[in-house]
């Protein structure tokens, strides 16, 4: 896959397989490439070329460029994939509980009795059922985060993505957070996570992906990429954290 903006190239032939039930990680410099990926994933962002397989949809373009994507078949990969952003992004003048029932009442136009039922079964999983009723103004932003994680899954996705998700965290509430992602982990959601936050990388990924200049440079399971990366890259990078 590749990706450019302005002439720059952003992904530069980028290669990824990521197995059901896996959690994978993203790291490396600001700049990288990180973000753009995931957006590129959930098509937010139109890959230039390259071949994408996700959730049952395959797309590509024989080397050549993508000029557009079916908007239906965005919409329906979308559907099965949740994104989760550095910001929450939740709607402030919506309690919690209706911000996370607004996707399925609308898109999929579920009924409102077996949605708020979901709902709540949602937000008592990331730990939020006391404050379904508040407003996101009144929430911590770990809360505020949880919530969004909670609004993702209530389109029952395949997979999840998450953009720095803890990035505008202190080390506690961040951890509320890395907490959720671990317990789907546990139950066998598909996520990839980009991520600073090296101590969950570590701690949770099957996998962890280092990028450099809009290239994967190195892929290892954890111990071996904290303890005895391949690349000197990655090892200039990780001595920071170290």
């Amino acid at each position: 896959m590749c990706k450019s903006f302005d002439g720059q190239a952003v992904l530069d032939g980028i290669s990824l397989d990521v197995a059901s039930g896996e959690l994978v990680s993203i790291i490396g410099p600001s700049g990288c490439g990180k973000s753009t990926l995931l957006r590129c994933l959930n098509l937010l962002e139109v890959p230039d070329s390259g071949e994408l397989r996700l959730v049952g949809h395959g797309m590509s373009r024989n080397g050549g460029r993508w000029r557009r994507v079916d908007e239906a078949l965005a919409h329906d990969l979308r559907a099965q994939v949740g994104m989760v952003f550095q910001g929450f992004n939740l709607f402030p003048h919506r309690t919690v509980l209706d911000n996370v029932m607004l996707a399925p009442r609308v898109v999929k136009r579920g009924e409102r009795g077996l949605v708020e039922r979901d709902a709540m079964r949602l937000l008592e999983k990331v730990g939020l059922g006391s404050v379904a009723r508040r407003y996101p103004a009144t929430l911590s932003g770990g809360q505020q985060q949880r919530a969004a994680i909670a609004r993702a899954l209530a389109m029952a996705p395949r997979v999840m993505l998450y953009d720095e998700p803890t990035s505008a965290l202190d080390p506690e509430l961040a951890e509320e957070v890395l907490q959720v992602m671990r317990t789907l982990d546990d139950e066998g959601m598909t996520q990839l996570v980009v991520t600073h936050e090296m101590r969950f990388a570590r701690a949770a990924s099957d996998r962890i992906v280092f990028m450099e200049a809009g290239r994967i440079v190195e892929i290892a399971e954890p111990e071996v990429m904290f303890s005895n990366p391949a690349d000197p890259r990655t090892r200039r990078f990780l001595r920071q954290f170290l």
